[in-house]
């Protein structure tokens, strides 16, 4: 098993591995999620208020949009994972966000493309 892999993720964790080295900490204490599903999240919520806002239509051009828009999290996530270099906490939340917004778009997206 690599020296990068949470050994929390192998034991049920689905969600988030919750690495405490992963995390972001609040007076000491890692919070339950790491850096880059914080940034998921935040980013998902986001696109929901901006959707909220402007509730604009959806074609395949923005689904297309969403998936771009995933791919620097996919890149952060699997160059790590296969050990070629380390991220940090800043990287991960960053491309956390941006992914999150384009899980987001692609969500609705598909609600309206079927």
């Amino acid at each position: 098993m690599s020296r990068f892999f949470c050994e929390k993720f192998s034991k049920g964790h689905l969600i988030c591995h919750g690495c405490p080295e992963r995390s972001f900490k609040i007076k000491g204490h890692p919070l339950p999620v790491c850096a880059r599903c914080t940034g998921l999240y935040l980013g998902s919520f986001s696109y929901i208020i901006i959707l909220l806002i402007f509730n604009w239509g959806f074609n395949l051009t923005l689904f297309l949009a969403g998936l771009l828009l995933i791919i620097p999290t996919l890149g952060d996530g699997i160059t790590q994972y296969f050990t070629l270099r380390e991220s940090n906490n800043r990287l991960r939340f960053i491309t956390g966000i941006i992914g999150g917004v384009g899980l987001g778009i692609m969500i609705t997206s598909i609600r309206f493309l079927v």
